[in-house]
């Protein structure tokens, strides 16, 4: 059964969570870099990872989008889903992080991060819940305390809103909402 063999010691985590982080590269996408003819960036997002931020963001959880980055396709998809907080080019997410978490009046342990390469352990570090996508670096992987069941840009961001919201019981009036 979906989201049935999560440890207790991770639903803990998620049900004290008010702020879920994602990096962008490889964790709401593929990690493949496109580049068009003309030096464009393209990027692809999966619709059902759009679909659980959405569903974090209505039920009070903040959404964040911290990336080493700068990409203007992250900016569109972050407007489209109307994500307020949203930092790119971010060559210490740990920092960044530390000054979302005082604006936003949170401690570490209310706080999850989703990453899935060596950048994203220090912010990973620092946070209550860490995890990394199905397809991270073993380095990333040994430091989380839960690994999704999917890869990157392939619904892994989905995966953790709905264990987020399943730790903190609201998944049963998400379903009924869509009966």
């Amino acid at each position: 059964m979906y989201l049935a063999d999560i440890s207790a010691d991770v639903l803990a985590r998620a049900a004290k969570i008010r702020l879920v982080v994602f990096d962008v590269d490889g964790t709401l996408t593929d990690g493949r870099l496109w580049y068009a003819e003309d030096g464009h960036e393209t990027k692809v997002f999966h619709v059902h990872d759009g679909l659980g931020l959405k569903l974090l963001m209505a039920q009070g959880i903040h959404v964040a989008i911290i990336s080493a980055r700068i990409s203007h396709p992250v900016a569109l998809r972050a407007e489209e889903l109307d994500i307020a907080h949203v930092y790119q080019g971010q060559g210490d997410k740990r920092a960044c992080l530390q000054q979302l978490l005082e604006a936003l009046n949170l401690t570490p342990d209310q706080a999850a991060f989703v990453g899935d390469d060596l950048p994203d352990l220090p912010p990973m570090r620092m946070v209550g819940l860490a995890v990394a996508v199905a397809n991270a670096h073993p380095w990333v992987v040994e430091q989380s305390h839960w690994q999704t069941r999917l890869h990157g840009g392939l619904g892994a961001a989905r995966e953790v809103c709905d264990m987020v919201l399943h730790a903190q019981g609201k998944t049963a009036a998400e379903r009924e909402r869509w009966q």
